[in-house]
């Protein structure tokens, strides 16, 4: 097939394609480390990894090798059998997580639907109360999409499952005011990424845990976009010093291949759900768990846990040091940070970043989101933090 570019092909995808997406803002074609490269042949640097999925870069060695090997031998069995790779993966999610004896896995194929056998799992108690936290994002599925607090994504779905509270985050108050015995679980992002790399404190994370226990209420940390080295431990929720009931898994944990997964904590949590009452035709299927592995035994012998810290604290140091005029901070861990602006400039900014070669996005406003993968290097975070000022150029704010 002859080699088109990114207007044709623009054209073919708005010809074919559901609007869901809106128009795509360009074309890529293939990708190499950090970088990816479009139809007309320009680079970026992909500060973004597909929404924080892409936790090893592109082509990495290790997750294309296992995928080969995978595929040359088993890519999918019904769930009426096991794969040791599949065993595999679940024994070392739960190593991972601290998870104690008892605790058990469910995969699926996204995070999304890792939430929605959360909330089945939720209603085993005996219990419908579910309490979330404004501003969450915890996908678009119809369970889901109740615990999601944006009304755009809400209201067009509307009448969504009954009996959902939403809290301000880190507000103790609201929180001890919602959780009581009719509720069945609280779900809580330890980072609200949707909302503009919003962080639950501590301490808010230990109060939910305090006051889950006492009402007898399941605790489900939504680590779909924090977990997997993300914020520089393998998951968010363990930099609280807490044990939650359950954690939803996703994005990063098989490098860009469709995967999620349920994580219960204890045998209580874990025999809620039994034979027959939940599924999935391709979750845990051998593709997605020989990528999963390769993902964690990467992270693990290359010390990408460690790197993340380390990156994101000089990501956080340099854009301080420019004392940009638009730039009232950084926030967030890890490799998962927000560059807060003095203006409702964002969606301008990440434009003009894109024309200049690298991908970022804008999930409010005044906020510039980096995800980038796990393995960049700190030249290459420079290299974008050194174009900044020009792409934030003619936007400061009025005085």
């Amino acid at each position: 097939m002859a080699a088109m570019d990114n207007a044709t092909y623009l054209q073919r995808y708005a010809g074919s394609m559901m609007g869901v997406y809106g128009r795509p803002k360009t074309v890529l074609t293939r990708g190499q480390g950090c970088y990816v490269w479009d139809c007309d042949g320009n680079r970026y640097l992909d500060l973004l990894a597909g929404i924080a999925v892409n936790a090893l870069g592109h082509g990495h060695p290790a997750v294309v090798g296992a995928i080969c090997q995978q595929a040359a031998s088993l890519i999918h069995v019904s769930n009426f059998f096991a794969t040791p790779v599949q065993i595999e993966l679940a024994e070392r999610l739960l190593a991972v997580a601290g998870a104690p004896a008892g605790s058990a896995v469910f995969f699926a194929n996204s995070g999304t639907e890792a939430i929605e056998a959360a909330i089945k799992l939720s209603r085993r108690t005996g219990r419908t109360g579910l309490v979330a936290a404004q501003a969450a994002f915890h996908g678009r599925t119809t369970g889901a999409l109740a615990l999601t607090h944006k009304q755009a994504y809400r209201e067009p779905f509307a009448p969504l499952i009954p009996s959902v509270t939403h809290v301000r985050l880190n507000d103790e108050a609201a929180l001890r005011a919602a959780v009581d015995t009719d509720v069945a679980a609280v779900f809580l992002e330890p980072i609200q990424g949707e909302a503009g790399v919003v962080a639950a404190s501590a301490g808010y994370l230990q109060l939910a845990r305090e006051l889950t226990t006492a009402s007898g209420t399941l605790l489900i940390i939504d680590e779909v976009q924090t977990g997997i080295g993300r914020t520089g431990t393998w998951f968010a929720f363990q930099q609280a010093g807490i044990v939650p009931d359950a954690i939803t898994v996703a994005k990063g944990l098989a490098g860009g291949v469709p995967i999620g997964a349920l994580v219960t904590f204890g045998s209580d949590v874990s025999g809620l759900l039994t034979a027959g009452q939940h599924g999935s035709t391709f979750g845990g299927n051998p593709l997605a768990a020989a990528a999963g592995l390769a993902v964690l035994d990467t992270i693990e012998s290359q010390g990408l846990l460690a790197q993340a810290t380390a990156a994101g604290n000089h990501l956080v140091d340099s854009v301080a040091a420019l004392a940009h005029p638009v730039i009232s901070g950084v926030r967030g861990a890890g490799l998962l940070r927000a560059i807060v602006l003095r203006a409702d400039v964002a969606a301008e900014v990440a434009d003009r970043a894109l024309a200049g070669g690298f991908i970022i996005n804008a999930p409010t406003p005044d906020v510039l989101r980096l995800a980038p993968p796990l393995v960049i290097t700190t030249a290459q975070l420079d290299s974008f933090v050194s174009a900044l000022p020009r792409f934030l150029h003619g936007l400061e704010p009025a005085s």
